[in-house]
């Protein structure tokens, strides 16, 4: 069975609190179990994390060649920012999506550069909770056909 790495950045841990115009009212708790659940039907072994800490993002994407099929990511504000994810990301030859609950290039200006985009195979944005739901759909085409 293929593993799959689902990784969140910073203040995820906050949906359902934060910014519910943006974000709506799900949880990272609600997420995660929509992932589960979407990777059991799909015959996907998942690992989910959250952290708020760069050098924890990109050690667990290090683990990703080894340990993993492929990566979501939602880099948050890190998307944004991060060179060193950037590199992180292109360190890995395994298949990589970005998702994003909002959709970024609806929002700020500053919001509207995905810096992290150019290592992944395909960016998803602005569906929610749903986004999630996608991307393991996509990543099941991208490890399947490996």
């Amino acid at each position: 069975m293929k593993k799959i790495l689902i990784i969140n950045g910073p203040n995820l841990n906050l949906l359902g609190d934060r910014e519910k115009a943006f974000y709506g009212d799900t949880s990272l708790e609600r997420i995660k179990t929509l992932c589960v659940e979407e990777c059991v039907k799909n015959n996907i072994e998942l690992e989910f994390f959250q952290s708020n800490h760069e050098g924890e993002l990109i050690e667990k994407i290090h683990s990703v060649q080894n340990d993993f099929s492929g990566i979501i990511i939602n880099p948050a504000a890190y998307t944004h920012t991060s060179i060193a994810l950037l590199d992180a990301l292109r360190a890995t030859s395994k298949p990589k999506i970005e998702v994003h609950i909002s959709n970024i290039y609806a929002r700020e200006d500053y919001r509207r550069k995905s810096i992290t985009s150019e290592a992944v195979n395909g960016v998803i944005c602005g569906f929610g909770e749903n986004g999630y739901a996608l991307a393991i759909e996509a990543m099941k085409k991208l490890i399947y056909s490996e």
